[in-house]
């Protein structure tokens, strides 16, 4: 999905309250209670006096007012009022004067005594494009909502159609196989929220794979291409492996996603998703991540490596193999009030970048011995100029050979980018 980075910058304290949305959406509520919390934050963040989700009724061609502030549930035709037109067009609809636009149904006004004076509606995109539902809000506090208000509703409307995406699949899935297929149902939904490929950057070929060790897992990657041609990067690794990392691993994605839509700055989504993180783990939970920009105008990746190394880069001119380690502390392990320069690395062509998380530099066999940097440098020197995603599955091949009958331990993910031979 790519993110459209807004020409104006948000203020420090939006962006938490944004960030704030994010966890409240990661939480592992009920549909109702978990719209109800989105719907409270979206009124405060933009100052709006009532906020309204319709859900639609593929089958019937309906939207349901599932949650509204004091007032009830309602069901009527998609095609009906502004909520309608926004569902068919899929587009954001800012109305200043609702009573002089002549979409506007003023039904709901009459059947509740409440006075409608502007309206920001916004649709509701599910993971594979669908049609989830209809954000409304309605009367700006002190005026009308702006341009930038639709920045803002059109961040938050994003991640409210991912939870909800996420929790109709859960409960779809739940409902035919309940107690014992749990697990399985997580996994399911991780795993369909990882990208399914690396996002077409001129002259770049890339790749990424998530293997956990259990059903779930704590590990992520991430790519999302911004407007102006550059991609961002993300792998981390959650403490642990299991359901309580992935629920981490997902809000950290979340996060970073919602910082690109809000039109933050590297430092500003790497520090204040650090922020939120303290606030929000346990004192021994931690994610250790990389966190980078790659420009293809430069041809150089910048990056934050919270705890997270090594990180190879693969010369091609000289087949040497050069190694960074981290660069600040991991994410969640404290505050970070001032954070050093972003690290650089300058790729030439042919050049290729690894991000791989400790479970293949750590995958044991059955003498104790480490499959290590050295056996990665070798996959990397002997398939370097294959596609990526040709290289991600011999990387895991041989790890998996490496390992023999050994079970794999730990959760693993390899990130590959490489720049194309001129």
């Amino acid at each position: 999905m790519n993110s459209k980075v807004p020409k104006q910058h948000l203020k420090t304290e939006t962006l938490e309250q944004i960030l704030e949305v994010t966890k409240k959406l990661a939480a592992p509520y009920d549909l109702s209670h978990m719209l109800t919390e989105v719907i409270d934050a979206a009124r405060q963040v933009l100052r709006a006096d009532r906020g309204t989700v319709y859900m639609y009724d593929e089958e019937t061609d309906e939207l349901l007012l599932t949650v509204a502030t004091g007032l009830d549930p309602i069901r009527f035709p998609a095609t009906r009022g502004i909520a309608g037109q926004c569902a068919k067009t899929r587009q954001i609809i800012n109305v200043p004067d609702c009573y002089a636009d002549e979409r506007f149904d003023p039904s709901f006004d009459k059947k509740t005594g409440y006075r409608t004076r502007c309206m920001l509606t916004l649709p509701l995109i599910g993971y594979d494009e669908s049609l989830i539902g209809v954000l409304q809000l309605l009367n700006k506090e002190g005026g009308v909502f702006s341009d930038n208000d639709e920045r803002v509703a059109a961040a938050l409307a994003a991640q409210c159609a991912v939870a909800l995406h996420r929790v109709n699949l859960t409960q779809e899935l739940m409902n035919r196989e309940r107690v014992n297929q749990e697990i399985s149902v997580a996994r399911e939904i991780q795993m369909s929220a990882l990208p399914k490929r690396m996002p077409p950057v001129e002259g770049y070929d890339g790749a990424g794979k998530f293997r956990p060790a259990d059903e779930t897992g704590g590990d992520l990657f991430d790519f999302v291409r911004l407007d102006d041609g550059r991609l961002f990067l993300l792998m981390g690794d959650a403490t642990g492996h299991g359901i309580g990392p992935a629920l981490s691993a997902t809000q950290v994605r979340a996060m970073m996603r919602l910082g690109l839509r809000l039109g933050a700055s590297l430092d500003e989504i790497y520090a204040h998703s650090n922020n939120q993180l303290v606030d929000d783990l346990p004192d021994d939970r931690f994610v250790t991540a990389f966190v980078g920009i790659l420009s293809p105008r430069t041809n150089d990746v910048r990056f934050h490596a919270g705890g997270q190394g090594p990180l190879l880069h693969f010369r091609a001119s000289s087949g040497e193999c050069v190694w960074y380690g981290a660069t600040t502390f991991p994410m969640g392990a404290m505050h970070q009030t001032s954070l050093k320069t972003a690290q650089r690395i300058e790729l030439d062509p042919g050049d290729l970048l690894a991000l791989i998380s400790d479970g293949v530099y750590e995958y044991e066999n059955s003498a104790g011995e480490q499959f290590g940097e050295d056996g990665v440098a070798a996959v990397i020197r002997e398939h370097h100029t294959k596609p990526m995603t040709d290289l991600v599955e011999v990387l895991l091949r041989k790890v998996r050979e490496f390992g023999g009958q050994v079970t794999q331990a730990d959760d693993i993910t390899v990130v590959l980018i490489r720049r194309l031979p001129q």
